[in-house]
């Protein structure tokens, strides 16, 4: 998972459309090497050296981690949010002033990297594809390295000026015997006065009733969908799914809707649902496909 991270950041720094606005970075080679006293590339480098993973304690959480896989759900352990950080330095070869070269290719890095508070989705690689949360980019902390010249000494080589970048991604944990359940189509909301403060039951000329229900959202390979536009067209109620393809609306009263889903740019369906969905049915009425 590491090496797709570092496969992710020579995506976003060789993008071709970098081309147009920083040809010197687009032309350079990306490498992961130690720059040692040794370290001397033949042609113009970017090098991007991890020296440093540990986990992120302030993305730390103890909430347990939902997923929705072939209609059920899977309950897990939260993962772990592991921080990669990245010492960034150029190595210009050829030319004229090769320091103010330097200078220039560390300033189009800075400018790439700071333009994205997390990774977008199309540059990432392996088993980073659909990660979920996002992974958060920090460029150039003030305490990404705390001595610089102590740090280049350790690699017994001189000096020299450099970016840090902090991506924190997530690795799951391993779980013999996750728990696992059917996905609820529907669940029952019941509003009203008790008939005595000890009981339970709702008094029959109070009660009222509603209905939270949900779906899937997937395109015609059995993908989730993401941020897709969902909406009760007869109430004008509008959400949209998540990572994992699902939404859900609540307090519906008993009757027949239209639920119209719609991915922004793409295409668009109608289906008409009754309310109650029956919870026993193989299919849930409300799932869609894109």
């Amino acid at each position: 998972m590491i090496r797709d991270l570092s496969e992710t950041l020579r995506k976003i720094l060789d993008d071709k459309a970098l081309a147009v606005d920083y040809p010197e970075l687009e032309a350079a080679q990306i490498v992961f090497d130690r720059p040692a006293e040794s370290f001397s590339p033949a042609q113009t480098t970017i090098n991007l050296f991890l020296y440093d993973i540990r986990e992120n304690m302030e993305l730390r959480t103890n909430e347990p981690i939902t997923r929705f896989v072939d209609q059920r759900v899977t309950i897990q352990r939260p993962p772990l949010r592991i921080a990669c950080s990245y010492l960034i330095t150029a190595w210009p070869v050829g030319g004229a002033e090769p320091i103010l070269q330097e200078h220039q290719l560390l300033s189009q890095v800075l400018q790439v990297l700071s333009s994205y508070s997390h990774i977008p989705g199309k540059f990432l690689q392996g088993k980073l594809k659909n990660q979920s949360p996002p992974l958060p980019v920090m460029v150039a902390r003030s305490d990404g390295l705390k001595d610089p010249s102590e740090f280049w000494t350790a690699l017994g080589n001189k000096l020299r000026p450099s970016i840090t970048v902090s991506i924190t991604i997530s690795m799951d944990k391993i779980e013999e015997n996750p728990v696992e359940a059917p996905l609820v189509q529907l669940h029952d909301i019941i509003l009203g006065l008790r008939s005595a403060p000890t009981e339970e039951r709702v008094m029959p000329d109070q009660r009222s009733e509603g209905y939270r229900v949900g779906g899937f959202v997937k395109d015609a390979d059995g993908n989730p969908l993401e941020n897709v536009l969902i909406s009760v067209v007869d109430l004008g109620l509008t959400t949209h799914t998540d990572a994992n393809g699902c939404y859900q609306f609540g307090l519906l009263t008993a009757g027949t809707y239209t639920i119209k889903a719609a991915k922004e740019g793409g295409p668009e369906k109608t289906i008409k649902v009754t309310v109650p969905v029956k919870n026993k049915q193989t299919e849930n009425p409300m799932n869609i496909e894109l």
